[in-house]
């Protein structure tokens, strides 16, 4: 089952994440966050829910790509101030299900569109076909799909 509520974002600032996705069953309930922040170019947090954008990676802020790990090539900082250029109210949380970190792997979306698709569009992110948990997000986003 998915749950879609509808998050009002107070502030955006930059902070640092890290992680992979793997989906796992929905987040039970709805809980309602009153703002929400960029974390890094493919996470927010809203609140107390960290919320990790669908279906892409963006590069990984200064210390969090450790030794023999594979990440996302770019600027991580661009990569997180255009992500705070999207964030604007309302933003609609479409909950998928969790990762391994317990971040909510979610489709969000605000009135300049799906934040996915918006870091593809702008070149800060790169999708994962292997994140994009049944297709969702090539299936509404043409960035997505050429890739």
């Amino acid at each position: 089952m998915r749950t879609v509520i509808t998050t009002m974002i107070l502030l955006a600032a930059v902070g640092p994440a890290t992680g992979t996705v793997s989906a796992r069953a929905a987040p039970q309930g709805v809980r309602s966050a009153d703002m929400c922040r960029v974390v890094d170019g493919d996470t927010l947090r809203c609140g107390k829910e960290r919320v990790r954008l669908l279906g892409i990676d963006a590069p990984e802020l200064p210390g969090h790509c450790t030794r023999g790990r594979t990440c996302a090539p770019g600027d991580p900082i661009a990569s997180s101030e255009s992500l705070s250029l999207a964030l604007a109210l309302p933003v609609r949380i479409e909950r998928i299900g969790t990762d391994r970190f317990g971040r909510t792997l979610a489709l969000v979306s605000s009135s300049k569109g799906d934040l996915s698709c918006w870091q593809l569009r702008r070149g800060q992110a790169t999708y994962r076909r292997d994140w994009d948990t049944g297709g969702r997000l090539a299936r509404i986003c043409p960035a997505a799909r050429r890739r």
